[in-house]
């Protein structure tokens, strides 16, 4: 007989808004006790200096991680000139300074330049990996890191406010891997000009948007009068984008054993057009079909030659 797992088997998604000066890991920590959950865990990083959407996946809801992680994001950011800093954000050490404030016009006019696929080096005071230790580990050790560019996309960026000549405020709509310390780097460089991220905001990944977002007080507030559940989110919301099907309790069943169902014609006729190339976790993932009954997932398949092949189920039902 297996061993009983800690906690409750809790299920869903929390849209937090994370608060200044918590780490990611400790807002899923903290997510975690108040919900008692057996499982935890968050799609994407956000600096402890930023605020903002922090989507939390408790149960279940933490095998559509890798999916979330794929999804687009957009950031809301403060460049105050001047200063640059080692983290490129206001917590570095200063290592150069500058009496150039770029007008939010030049700023502008210099952002096209950063929109479509670009080549972006990643700041030392990153999470990245170097020979298995963590960037930011030997960043802060005096151990210089070079790392290689990569290719990232930003869709859109736009001057949103511009309060006074120290700063400027841009807002961009991004994929997966963007960092905007590096960003604001190379704005900084392509004016001639010294500046470092003094405010960051995290507006939306995927379908999770600051509107929707809960505060850990208003999260902790809820709890404890017993009404936690009112800010869980189903499993599938990290799945919006992928072809949902009804399937019958009994294809469900064998589904759930690891077993393949066939569709009729119609049902892949239906799918066919709904799917789209997608890469997930560095696997194709362009046939993915997310079973359902009652609105509820019950596996994410693979749908070839006419079956849907499960490739993770989900137990809702021991909730």
């Amino acid at each position: 007989m297996g061993r009983r797992k800690k906690g409750d088997p809790v299920h869903g998604w929390v849209c937090l808004d994370k608060p200044l000066e918590v780490t990611s890991t400790e807002a899923v920590s903290k997510v975690r006790r108040l919900f008692n959950a057996q499982k935890a865990g968050h799609a994407g990083t956000l600096d402890p200096l930023a605020t903002g959407v922090l989507p939390i996946a408790l149960g279940e809801a933490t095998k559509t991680v890798p999916f979330l992680m794929e999804a687009e994001k957009v950031y809301r950011f403060s460049i105050e000139w001047g200063a640059t800093t080692t983290s490129f954000d206001r917590e570095g050490e200063k290592t150069a300074t500058s009496d150039v404030r770029p007008s939010a016009d030049a700023v502008a006019a210099v952002l096209p330049r950063f929109v479509g696929e670009i080549q972006q080096v990643p700041p030392a005071f990153s999470a990245i990996k170097v020979g298995g230790e963590r960037a930011y580990d030997l960043a802060r050790d005096g151990i210089e890191v070079e790392l290689a560019a990569r290719p990232v996309v930003i869709h859109e960026a736009a001057v949103s406010a511009a309060p006074d000549a120290d700063h400027v405020e841009i807002t961009i709509r991004c994929g997966k891997g963007t960092y905007v310390r590096s960003l604001v780097r190379d704005i900084a460089l392509e004016l001639g000009a010294c500046g470092h991220v003094s405010a960051l905001r995290r507006e939306r990944v995927g379908p999770f948007s600051a509107e929707n977002a809960i505060t850990l007080d208003k999260l902790q507030e809820l709890v404890h009068r017993g009404d936690g559940l009112e800010a869980l989110l189903p499993v599938e919301t990290a799945l919006d984008d992928i072809p949902a099907l009804a399937v019958t309790d009994e294809d469900a069943f064998w589904l759930k054993q690891g077993r393949p169902v066939v569709l009729l014609p119609r049902q892949v006729e239906t799918l066919r057009p709904r799917l789209r190339p997608r890469t997930v976790a560095g696997q194709d993932a362009s046939r993915t079909v997310l079973a359902t009954t009652g609105g509820k997932a019950q596996a994410l398949c693979e749908m070839r030659a006419g079956k849907l092949n499960p490739v993770r189920v989900f137990h809702l039902d021991l909730a």
